[in-house]
């Protein structure tokens, strides 16, 4: 299985920390827990980072592809995400489900929704976990946005 991950090039040398998510939270973790956000295409990976862009600025960004065995993979089942799993910003409900799969250990790869394109997957990695280091990340590749996308 493949994966995709892209930060501003200014992190590349952090993106598999979970340092951004601890600092930060998001959809899936809060405050305080380590994640590491990718997603399953480099094109997911480019609008699930284009649509918090705010002001739309052109960064230099890296992109990693990562490789990984399905049995590091949980799928979180999506028929019993909360109701509000969509909501702005992120309900405490959808960060309850990441922080329990940390603490958890349950499994090194966690699938999720893609809210910017549904029907697409997004993937939680913890780099805590012992399998984490079974994953491969590639190296970092120079990704930039078409300026036709932030205009």
């Amino acid at each position: 299985m493949q994966a995709w991950r892209m930060v501003k090039e200014k992190h590349a040398a952090t993106a598999f920390s979970g340092e951004g998510a601890y600092r930060s939270g998001g959809r899936w973790n809060s405050v305080g827990i380590r994640v590491v956000y990718a997603s399953a295409t480099q094109s997911l990976a480019a609008l699930e980072n284009l649509v918090h862009l705010n002001p739309k600025i052109a960064f230099r960004y890296a992109a990693f592809r990562i490789e990984f065995d399905a049995v590091l993979l949980e799928q979180f089942p999506a028929d019993i995400l909360p109701a509000n799993w969509t909501e702005e910003p992120p309900p405490p409900s959808t960060q309850a489900i990441g922080d329990r799969w940390v603490r958890e250990a349950r499994s090194a790869v966690l699938g999720l929704p893609s809210i910017v394109v549904r029907g697409e997957t997004n993937y939680l990695f913890n780099p805590a976990h012992p399998d984490f280091r079974q994953i491969s990340l590639g190296p970092p590749e120079p990704f930039a946005f078409d300026p036709r996308l932030l205009a």
